[in-house]
């Protein structure tokens, strides 16, 4: 029997995903977990492994598309059999420009599938459990995201007011961040909804490319987080010279057991032992309630040339400094190869960014929604300092917090703060 390929869900919160790049053809055969194509997000680029073995028979979404989850973009038939020759007709577009999704088989509890199901099209009343009709305005509501839903209401839009870009006139976060960066303000100087200041002038000599989705993504997601959380940033200074002395004797040690001991497994260690004691932060909003997380779910950021990617790991406050190392190694090297699975970059209660890695001193992160603090880590250097009123040399650097002002007052930060450069100025021998 032909198997589905179906377009993965890469986080909680992703609706849609890009096929950026089919790595197998038409006719192609294929071993089961062998890369068919690569996917991407505003959480990652992946490539997306084959669920079974076989000949890759139809590819039914062109390089560029962009798909709900859980859509059939691909089918594996059996080793043998013949693969399709001609390419999956491209969808009809709807009345406002937009094509219409690909048809999937769709299931209900009460009601087996007896055919494709299709979008409703804009302006098109469409039967709600077979008995009555949701107008346009409902259907847009219906489509949208819980993510697009919950920004809609902190800001008072009504989501049937806005025509969506996305498949069926579904409308996305893109959409939404739009319509509320050029929603007109109070007072004379407000900008007309929709005004566009041009990058460039006729004439001008540039280079128009289009930008890449990754980027596209990323964009929104930052543009969505300053839209939603109240960013204060506080800055710690550091003294790494015991965390310095304790890598130097540890370090041949860790790479006897293939670990690289950096000075990111000790900031991770002194963030995890930080979170265990002020849960505030490891926390998020829903609403007028505050969720606590029980589990401490570390996200290290990590740059890449296509973009940049959050890996999680899991249950960080279960593992020792060596357990860290190992994992915060193993996070970026499948995310540079590619390699990372949805579980991997999906439930971080808590970031860590290190800009301080091409130099900077310190940065002050965008906060990584639904998540209500990050950390920015700056480079670390020898500094002349001043120790008990003599000049010395140190190993310096500075620590930034970015956090949620509706939820974290300052005086918390400053405490969450101020305990984690207690732990790295005075990290036990016994730690590592």
């Amino acid at each position: 029997m032909p198997t589905p390929v179906l377009m993965p869900q890469m986080g909680e919160s992703i609706a849609e995903g890009t096929i950026v790049r089919w790595i197998k053809k038409v006719g192609d055969t294929v071993d089961r977990d062998e890369p068919l194509f690569e996917i991407s997000t505003d959480k990652v680029d992946a490539e997306v492994p084959s669920p079974t073995a076989g000949v890759l028979s139809e590819i039914r979404v062109k390089e560029g598309d962009t798909v709900p989850v859980h859509s059939v973009v691909a089918t594996i038939g059996e080793a043998g059999a013949e693969a399709a020759v001609q390419p999956a007709p491209e969808p009809a577009p709807q009345p406002d420009g937009t094509p219409s999704p690909p048809d999937a088989p769709a299931t209900t509890a009460s009601q087996p599938a007896t055919g494709p199901v299709r979008a409703p099209q804009p302006g098109v009343e469409a039967p709600a459990n077979g008995h009555a009709t949701k107008s346009p305005d409902e259907l847009r509501r219906a489509k949208s995201s819980p993510l697009v839903r919950k920004i809609a209401k902190e800001h008072n839009v009504d989501i049937g007011a806005l025509h969506g870009s996305g498949i069926g006139g579904r409308v996305t976060k893109h959409d939404i961040l739009e319509y509320l960066d050029h929603r007109p303000a109070a007072g004379p100087s407000s900008r007309a909804p929709g005004a566009h200041v041009p990058a460039f002038r006729p004439g001008e000599a540039v280079e128009v490319v289009p930008m890449p989705v990754i980027r596209r993504k990323i964009a929104e997601h930052m543009v969505l987080s300053r839209h939603t959380s109240a960013h204060v940033h506080s800055v710690f200074e550091v003294n790494y010279s015991r965390v310095s002395a304790l890598r130097d004797r540890k370090k041949a040690e860790y790479e006897q057991k293939g670990a690289k001991l950096t000075f990111m497994a000790f900031i991770a260690k002194a963030v995890v032992d930080a979170l265990r004691a002020a849960p505030i932060v490891n926390a998020s909003i829903d609403g007028d309630n505050i969720v606590y997380k029980k589990d401490i779910n570390l996200g290290v950021a990590v740059a890449l040339d296509w973009g940049l990617i959050v890996p999680v790991l899991k249950q960080a406050d279960e593992k020792n400094l060596l357990g860290l190392s190992r994992g915060i190694a193993d996070l970026a090297a499948r995310a540079r190869a590619k390699q990372l699975r949805p579980e991997d970059v999906q439930g971080g209660t808590f970031t860590i960014t290190n800009p301080g890695s091409f130099g900077a001193q310190f940065g002050l992160p965008i906060i990584n929604q639904p998540q209500v603090a990050i950390l920015g880590v700056g480079s670390i250097e020898k500094r002349a300092v001043v120790i008990d009123d003599a000049i010395a040399i140190r190993p310096m650097g500075y620590l930034a917090l970015g956090f949620d002002h509706r939820l974290i007052d300052g005086a918390a930060a400053d405490q969450f703060m101020a305990r984690i450069k207690h732990t790295l100025e005075h990290f036990e021998d016994c730690d590592v």
